[in-house]
């Protein structure tokens, strides 16, 4: 099976290009990323507002397609922003694997870094 992940980075740099080139747009790295970054916080709102984040308002049910189509807006934006930063796949995966492994000792108390065990909380 092909790696997943990879394909998602291709297919999004490669959209990327396309997009950029026949739009003429040609911004320098710290502008691409502030404006990935701006449109990931407000697919993230778009997020929020699928997610009936509204406590005062009248509830309605969540509709999962929606919400599930924002979050995949989210990560489009996200998948962007790694490209423009350098991040490839392969990158993010090592990263994530690593950060998480990190979070996990954090929780056991194992980790270099104090103040995130939960026996620390008895103590």
């Amino acid at each position: 099976m092909d790696d997943r992940l990879q394909t998602i980075f291709t297919w999004q740099d490669t959209f990327n290009q396309m997009v950029r080139r026949e739009r003429q747009l040609d911004f320098d790295q710290s502008t691409w990323i502030q404006k990935m970054g701006l449109a990931l916080l407000v697919e993230l709102g778009e997020v929020m507002e699928e997610a009936r984040y509204k406590w005062w308002k009248n509830q309605t049910p969540i509709e999962p397609t929606k919400l599930h189509e924002e979050l995949v807006d989210v990560f489009h934006f996200f998948v962007s922003m790694c490209l423009d930063a350098g991040l490839d796949a392969e990158g993010l995966y090592q990263g994530y694997l690593a950060k998480n492994r990190e979070n996990f000792d954090r929780q056991r108390g194992t980790s270099a870094k104090a103040g995130y065990s939960t026996q620390e909380m008895s103590e």
